[in-house]
């Protein structure tokens, strides 16, 4: 017989949605709480999120978890008998995982309470354009505001049972990045009358790649990516705009900085050079994941007398999360929890291993009753 909540995130794998349309998730959420005991509970929504307020038996402190709750635009190509009903995307980050986790923690502690509070937070938008810091502004969440926050992210290098964690920087600093060239169109027979923005385009790609290996500290990690060009319309025209669409990762927000400044100065260098405009949009921008000191190394003392995880420190990622503005202004951790799947974060084919689901319930509800405690 299947775990409600496999059977929750089976029915969230097939309704992904972008951030902030997350309409039919959030009302599928809200009708899975409507059905839980309301005696200490209470409920909020904020836009297409919703937060979940659970009173303790002789509160003290407030703890909170998180789970964020968009899709990804990716058209899904696993083979499971449940897969994407919305066409063009899915969710291939675990963000189904993420939620049906927090509904079992959330049914868990309305029917077993702890001690201290909980507020468990569903949050929109986390792959974008952010959801985290609107909602750590929201008016719902103020009176709400948790002492400590937890949250996690599934891995799919490490085995089921596994919990990989460590202190300090968890995941990178992250911006998106966008830049538009401008210059002049031309007949392709006629080149020196045009300002070919395929040409600058492809000089200026080439220009961004030296920033890490030469403005960087070596003994830094950053990198500059550019997953995405636009330029030309036939073949015989010279193109008048590009476009490229790419992404920066640091563990240093200086070196975020000295790298937006570098882009700059490359910038302006191609119109020099190409008599053309360049516009730069950083697009959104996360935090870095920097789990707290004193409280990871804590939970990792904990884990360590389980028996049902196994936990393995791990390094840093240069993967990026908004839920670094949350430990920004909380203290707390996240970590990875191993699913066991071949096919990575992202992937079309991504197919966790659904055991992990209970083993994270089991875990997050065990280790907040030991802090309440």
């Amino acid at each position: 017989m299947l775990s409600p909540f496999v059977e929750l995130r089976r029915q969230l794998h097939q309704i992904p949605e972008p951030g902030f349309q997350e309409f039919k998730t959030q009302q599928l959420l809200l009708e899975q709480l409507s059905k839980l005991p309301q005696d200490r509970l209470t409920i909020r929504t904020w836009r297409t999120g919703i937060l979940v307020y659970i009173k303790g038996l002789n509160p003290s402190k407030r703890f909170g978890y998180r789970a964020d709750m968009d899709g990804l635009p990716i058209t899904e190509e696993t083979s499971l008998p449940f897969p994407s009903q919305h066409p063009g995307y899915m969710h291939a980050c675990g963000h189904d995982f993420h939620m049906s986790i927090g509904m079992g923690v959330v049914t868990h502690f309305v029917t077993n309470p702890m001690q201290d509070d909980l507020v468990v937070l569903f949050q929109p938008a986390e792959e974008g354009p952010g959801g985290a810091l609107p909602m750590l502004a929201a008016e719902e969440l103020q009176d709400w505001m948790p002492d400590q926050m937890v949250a996690l992210h599934i891995a799919p290098e490490y085995p089921v049972g596994t919990i990989a964690v460590r202190p300090e920087i968890l995941f990178a600093n992250t911006s998106e990045l966008f830049i538009d060239l401008l210059g002049k169109g031309g007949h392709a027979a006629y080149p020196h009358q045009a300002n070919d923005m395929i040409i600058a385009a492809t000089l200026m790609v080439g220009q961004l790649q030296t920033i890490v290996s030469r403005n960087v500290n070596p003994l830094d990690s950053a990198v500059i990516t550019i997953g995405k060009m636009e330029a030309g319309t036939k073949q015989n025209i010279i193109a008048e705009k590009a476009r490229l669409e790419g992404t920066i990762r640091t563990l240093s927000a200086a070196s975020m900085d000295k790298i937006k400044g570098r882009i700059e100065a490359v910038a302006a260098g191609i119109e020099a050079s190409f008599e053309c405009q360049v516009s730069i949009d950083w697009g959104s921008n996360y935090r870095q994941v920097y789990n707290a000191p004193a409280l990871t190394l804590e939970f990792m003392d904990w884990l360590r007398g389980r028996d049902n995880v196994t936990l393995f420190e791990c390094t840093e990622a240069m993967t990026g999360e908004d839920f670094g503005y949350f430990l920004e202004k909380i203290p707390g951790f996240m970590f990875w929890l191993g699913v066991d799947t071949p096919h990575g974060l992202h992937n079309a084919k991504l197919d966790p291993d659904e055991r992990a689901i209970d083993v994270a319930i089991e875990t997050i509800t065990a280790y907040l009753r030991y802090k309440s405690s």
